[in-house]
This record gives C-alpha cells, structure tokens and sequence, in this order.
C-alpha cells in the first residue's frame, strides 16, 4: 500500500484538497483510503449510545457494526498515542492511503500552504515533504511548487510519486 500525506497548518485547506482530491483519484481507477489525526476532544461516540455505555464500562475495544459499515473504537486507557505506521495495520490494503496531519510522521507529504494564514512553510524543518501546493508563486524553495487549484495536476504528481499505475484516466486529465 503507498502512503502519501497532506501536511500544513491549521485553516490552509487540507480538508478541502483532500474532498477535492479523493473524486479524482479514484475516477483514475485507484482505490484509495484515508486516515487523518484528530483533536484530543474527539470522539465518535455519544452518550446514551450501547457503544458508549460499553467503553465506558471498560471496554478495551468496541466494534460497532450494521449492513452499511462497521466502525471499531479502541481506547487508549493510558498506552502512548499509536504512530501513524501502528495504525495503518488496522487498515485493509488499497492502492493508495492518503494521510492527513501526522505531520511530524515519516512517509512523503504534500505542504499545503496558503499565504493568507501568515504561517511559515514547514517544509524546511520537514524532509518528508516532496513538494508545495500554494495558492500563490513560490520562487525560494527547490521543491515543485503546484497549483492548490490544480487538482488533477496534483494527482498526477501523487501518482507519480507513488508510481501508481492508474486503471484508467479520469475525463480531462493529462497523461502523468
């Protein structure tokens, strides 16, 4: 399975690129999951839910299951937060998983950057990131510099990157 993440400050748009991503990605005929971190306060269960009353009797482990999906919850009850590595193995292989956030994790990231948000580029303290998506011209980095806009341009990089062989090519898409 490759990995590859989407990295970037808080407001720079990472959410927004992946929903805008993910369509054309798997329109090219790859299958493609993804992960992202979370804020400590997050939660996928409520109270007054049976899944909820379980983990909150001790449950180490709930799975919430029904004909349309499945949902496994694991509490942590101490342990270390799992890497962003741990967690892939809990998940089914795929041609591609895009991560967002797990900034500070080693596998090659995209930077999402907005000029707008006033915060610095992260790829100068971050190895891993392979190349920019801005909404503006950058001159002083030697990373490709991408359109945040372009989306197709920035599957083929992805798709590059990973060489990925695409079963087929999305409509208006480019040969990568």
């Amino acid at each position: 399975m490759h990995v590859f993440g989407l990295a970037g400050w808080s407001g720079s748009g990472k959410t927004t690129l992946m929903t805008r991503l993910l369509p054309e990605l798997i329109g090219r005929g790859l299958t493609v999951s993804t992960m992202k971190h979370a804020h400590h306060a997050f939660d996928v269960d409520q109270p007054g839910k049976d899944s909820y009353t379980h983990r909150s009797a001790g449950a180490t482990e709930v799975l919430v299951a029904s004909a349309n999906r499945w949902a496994l919850m694991h509490e942590h009850r101490g342990a270390p937060e799992p890497t962003a590595a741990e967690l892939m193995r809990h998940m089914t292989p795929v041609d591609l998983l895009v991560i967002e956030g797990f900034k500070r994790e080693p596998h090659p990231k995209l930077e999402i950057y907005r000029r707008a948000n006033g915060k610095p580029l992260l790829h100068p303290d971050d190895p891993d990131i392979v190349a920019i998506a801005s909404d503006v011209p950058l001159e002083k980095t030697p990373l490709p510099v991408l359109s945040i806009d372009d989306i197709a341009g920035i599957a083929d990089f992805i798709i590059g990157h990973c060489r990925l062989q695409p079963r087929r090519v999305a409509a208006g898409a480019g040969p990568g």
